[in-house]
């Protein structure tokens, strides 16, 4: 009768003990009206946010270069000025900030220059034809002048035939340092010394007049 009891009652315990170890290891169930599992809602979620990033053009893989160095640089004026209640739109004139990118791109891109190292620092001639020499002449002449209110050179300019010629000098002839870097730096590097550029499109923009610049027309 012992025996029997304690067959009976092990058994009662081996049926428990299934019974328990199926139950832990059931999957629970899914469905429509089911939640799903902590990390799977977490990878869904994050797929989901990068979804959205790229759908709206947002975050690191959203684009940010606008194509066009013109354009952007235009763009920019046109958020400054928008961005500005001051602003007199009877007065903004973004068609001239267009002629004067243009001459930019020909001075830069579409100018010949010779250099001649002179006493002090060098000489440049720069030329074109057709709408390079125009640009020239409305481009190197000003920015001579900003050259010019320098402290360290001393900078003028001269017509020639098919544009103009550039001369700048060290203000001490002995600082032979600075005489080598005006020589270093050509009329490219010359070209971009000053900082003036950027306030000078967002005058033109507005239609005021920077210092060495009329108002009217689309000249630098």
């Amino acid at each position: 009768m012992w025996r029997v009891a304690s067959v009976i009652g092990l058994g009662v315990a081996l049926a428990a003990s299934g019974a328990h170890t199926v139950f832990a290891q059931s999957s629970p169930a899914v469905g429509p009206g089911a939640p799903h599992p902590a990390t799977g809602a977490s990878d869904q979620s994050g797929e989901h946010a990068q979804h959205m990033r790229a759908m709206h053009g947002s975050g690191a893989g959203g684009p940010t270069m606008a194509g066009q160095d013109a354009f952007a640089a235009m763009a920019e004026i046109v958020r400054i000025l928008e961005a500005d209640p001051a602003t007199d739109w009877a007065k903004v004139d973004m068609e001239r900030l267009r002629q004067h990118l243009i001459d930019m791109n020909e001075v830069v891109l579409r100018a010949a220059v010779q250099s001649t190292p002179v006493p002090g620092g060098l000489a440049m001639d720069v030329t074109g034809v057709g709408r390079t020499e125009q640009a020239i002449r409305a481009m190197v002449v000003p920015h001579a002048g900003e050259l010019d209110r320098m402290a360290d050179w001393s900078a003028r300019t001269e017509p020639i035939p098919g544009g103009v010629r550039l001369t700048v000098i060290a203000k001490r002839a002995d600082d032979a340092r600075l005489v080598a870097r005006i020589r270093g730096l050509g009329f490219a590097g010359l070209i971009t010394e000053g900082a003036h550029h950027q306030p000078h499109h967002l005058a033109m923009a507005r239609g005021e007049a920077p210092a060495g610049h009329s108002p009217a027309g689309h000249s630098h």
